[in-house]
């Protein structure tokens, strides 16, 4: 949320800096995240002053240049040469000081320093309303009435000052501070309780609120008193639409909002004060002189302000008029037809209290994501609507020349009255860490504009503003007081206990720390996406990944309801983050995440866990194997292979070997190879299924690397640190052309070898494949493999060398149906 510091200062006598005011808005509960300095004019318009000219003298030899002495108010006297014909002596003048940025004639901005013309020094510049920016005619210097005082900024003239928009945080429960007024009355809190300052708020009078002089009355009937608890309204006549005055453009403009003309920009401008959303009808486009506040059939069209036809639900609150025609979505979006126009004479005035939930609803289905909408949603004070239709009335009579035209309408059959809630002292003292005493508590709570009832010796009854509809609990009071006077002012104490814990290790942080650093040295880049999924990818005859519904782990998202779901798989994750880099030209990606996935277990037991959440770790590849280079790769792109080198890399990096291999081909690979140690999954990891990659629009092959990082903690456990010194005894190297069945893998292969040689056997490896039906017959193909065989006691003989060999032929000629080649 964006604040306007010069218009807190208008609400709240403020004499502090703007880092300060951010300080103390932080230790208030308004987290601040920015500070901006915004200026309605290129020109600096603060920099330049209002002053006397002394002394006027033409300088000789020049037919325009005059030597004057000019005083600002700042105890200087400037001596300025200026080319104005009608400059003079006790002129009052705008004085542009050394560093101010202005206009030149020619409409280019430049800036003021210090020089010498024609030897005489001039030490700023006499301006004309062309080089402030704030006129075009440029025959002569700006002369101000002689009463002007001395000092005084352009800005301050033309009401223009420099702004400080305070970019606040602002959470969930402070439907208070959604607005000017909000966030004045917690820094007056703080200055009256933290300063003992008297702090008043200077909010608008509406005291004198006109009875109508004419009679343009329209009728009001709230069909839904639910989703509208509470409407008011009032009639204005005789006004004249036309473009809003500087001043309140330019607070408008300081916060992000386009001026449109003043009656709408006045509604604006009081949502942004007072928290309260109000809307203006045009009275001729209201049928029958009455408004309907109720649903509509399911599919009733309505245009909307941005001329688009939408369909409506039949939950949809709408304002309606006489004839029942939709002119609003009510606390939404406004109509085409029904809002004001340059030809707008008379304005039905709305200001209402609708119900949260259904504004928060209609504006999902719609997405309609609108200022208005979202006050709502935060929450908006019931009682704070009549007080906010007479400041905006009384603004729009003011701006546009009207005058109030009806008796205010208000429909409100159950008044929300204040919470109360009893609170002890011993537990506000409890609960903070300090005592207070009830003196300081009870001065928070006025400070806070929080009543005090049913005072004791033990407590009192907190009697809660209804613009704080968060705090309805004894721990929410607590929560205000500690704002007001400041978590930093709670002492930290002297003496710290704990106990020990001993953990085993490595711990599962270090496990992950261990394999992003691997991975970020091999040149991959960690992604953090949400653990949400769409629902749509797993159920359904469409099922990218098919997963039964009723495992699914689902949850109600207003905020973005294509997120409906736990994820199941992090697959989804790492294609919309290689989905996003494609669309921005960057499609070669070494990518990894570490994460959660979500299950229900729908048949679990009692008293066991209804859900499974598992820690794990995605890796993914698409693109090029390297980047562009004058020297030649023997790959140009990523493969399976490529990930498979990683992956056993990153195992071996963790110490775990001994693990099973299992090809897969199922869903959402089109080949893949899962390691396991029995029924511990390790890691799967595979080509994704192009059917899957063509939904979702992705051009390159991906492949995709799924670790179970609960498992593998396991397994990294149980590992041993052993020392084993370097063998002293040559190694020997066999090799042996296999000709195998197609369905055989390497993995057989060195399963079988490793069982039979045990620990002669230092190394295997496949070094060629070869495939040929003529030669080889159907079905089959060849496989030249490397044995690498060591000793540590003693140098291997030829006679031990083939008696292993023969061992492995035999083994493999009868587990493996294998012919040997020679």
């Amino acid at each position: 949320m964006k604040v306007s510091l010069n218009w807190i200062r208008v609400l709240l006598d403020l004499h502090k800096t703007p880092p300060e005011i951010a300080d103390v808005l932080t230790a208030l509960g308004l987290e601040v995240e920015g500070l901006e300095t915004v200026k309605p004019s290129l020109v600096d318009l603060d920099k330049v002053r209002s002053g006397l000219v002394l002394s006027c003298e033409r300088i000789p030899e020049t037919d325009h240049l005059s030597a004057t002495s000019v005083d600002v108010g700042d105890g200087v006297i400037r001596s300025i040469v200026c080319g104005a014909p009608n400059v003079a002596a006790g002129q009052k003048v705008f004085v542009a000081l050394p560093g101010a940025n202005v206009f030149s004639k020619d409409g280019e901005l430049f800036t003021i320093g210090e020089r010498k013309v024609k030897g005489i020094p001039s030490q700023g510049m006499i301006c004309a309303v062309d080089e402030l920016g704030v006129g075009s005619d440029h025959s002569g210097i700006l002369v101000l009435p002689p009463d002007t005082a001395l000092g005084i900024s352009a800005a301050d003239w033309y009401e223009q000052a420099p702004d400080t928009i305070i970019e606040i945080g602002l959470t969930p429960n402070r439907a208070d501070a959604t607005n000017h007024a909000g966030v004045a009355r917690d820094l007056a809190a703080y200055l009256r309780v933290q300063e003992g300052a008297v702090a008043p708020l200077h909010l608008p009078d509406v005291s004198a609120f006109p009875a109508p002089k004419t009679q343009v009355p329209i009728t009001v009937e709230v069909l839904d008193p639910v989703a509208c608890p509470r409407y008011t309204g009032v009639s204005i006549t005789g006004i004249q639409v036309a473009e809003s005055p500087e001043w309140l453009k330019n607070r408008l403009l300081a916060l992000g909002q386009r001026p449109i003309n003043n009656v709408v920009d006045v509604t604006n401008f009081v949502r942004m004060e007072l928290g309260q959303p109000l809307h203006a009808f045009d009275i001729a486009a209201i049928g029958g002189h009455k408004i309907q506040v109720n649903t509509l059939p399911e599919g009733t069209i309505f245009k909307a302000l941005d001329d688009t036809e939408r369909k409506l639900f039949a939950e949809d609150l709408m304002i309606c008029d006489g004839n029942a025609q939709p002119m609003c979505i009510g606390g939404v979006f406004g109509g085409a037809d029904s809002g004001v126009k340059d030809g707008t004479t008379q304005v039905f005035l709305e200001s209402a209290w609708f119900n949260a939930k259904s504004i928060r609803r209609s504006m999902l289905r719609h997405n309609l994501r609108t200022d208005a909408a979202w006050s709502f949603e935060k929450g908006v004070d019931p009682n704070g609507c009549l007080y906010a239709l007479k400041r905006a009335a009384l603004l729009i009579c003011e701006l546009t020349g009207g005058e109030i035209a009806s008796e205010i309408v208000d429909f409100y059959p159950q008044p929300v009255a204040p919470a109360r809630v009893p609170v002890r002292y011993q537990r506000i003292n409890q609960l903070i860490g300090v005592d207070l005493g009830t003196d300081k508590i009870k001065q928070i709570l006025t400070a806070l504009e929080i009543g005090i009832e049913a005072e004791t010796a033990d407590g009192l009854t907190a009697v809660i503003p209804t613009n704080k509809p968060d705090v309805t609990r004894e721990a929410d009071v607590v929560e205000e007081v500690l704002r007001v006077f400041g978590l930093d002012n709670v002492p930290v104490p002297a003496q710290f206990r704990t106990s020990m814990e001993v953990s085993q290790r490595p711990t599962p942080d270090a496990l992950r720390n261990i394999a992003a650093d691997f991975l970020a040295a091999n040149g991959f880049n960690e992604c953090m996406s949400l653990s949400l999924s769409n629902s749509a990818n797993h159920l359904g005859e469409q099922a990218l990944f098919p997963v039964e519904q009723d495992q699914l782990v689902f949850v109600h998202n207003t905020a973005n309801q294509g997120l409906d779901c736990m994820r199941p798989t992090m697959l989804f994750s790492a294609l919309d983050t290689i989905l996003r880099n494609q669309n921005r030209q960057n499609a070669d990606l070494r990518l990894f995440e570490l994460g959660k996935t979500y299950l229900r277990k729908p048949n679990s037991e009692e008293g066991k866990a209804r859900f499974s959440e598992v820690a794990r770790m995605s890796i993914c590849m698409s693109g090029a194997y390297q980047g562009e280079s004058w020297q030649p790769s023997s790959k140009s792109k990523v493969d399976f292979y490529s990930l498979k080198a990683l992956v056993q890399n990153l195992l071996a990096r963790f110490g775990v070997g001994g693990y099973q291999e299992t090809v897969l081909q199922e869903a959402p690979y089109q080949y893949a190879l899962k390691y396991h140690r029995g029924p511990q999954e390790l890691v799967t990891f595979g080509a994704v299924l192009p059917s899957i990659l063509k939904k979702m629009d992705i051009k390159n092959p991906v492949f995709f690397a799924d670790f179970n990082i609960d498992n593998l903690f396991k397994a990294v456990g149980s590992n041993k640190i052993q020392f084993t010194e370097l063998n002293k005894y040559p190694t020997v190297r066999r090799d042996l052309a296999l000709v195998l069945d197609q369905a055989v893998s390497f993995g057989d292969i060195k399963q079988l070898a490793g069982k039979t040689a045990k620990k002669m056997l230092k190394d295997i490896n496949l070094f060629d494949v070869f495939e040929d039906e003529s030669k080889l017959g159907a079905g089959k193909k060849s496989y030249a493999v490397s044995f690498t065989f060591e000793d540590p006691e003693k140098t291997l003989q030829d006679k031990d060398i083939d008696h292993l060999m023969q061992q492995l032929q035999q083994v493999f000629e009868t587990k493996l149906n294998a012919g040997i080649r020679k």
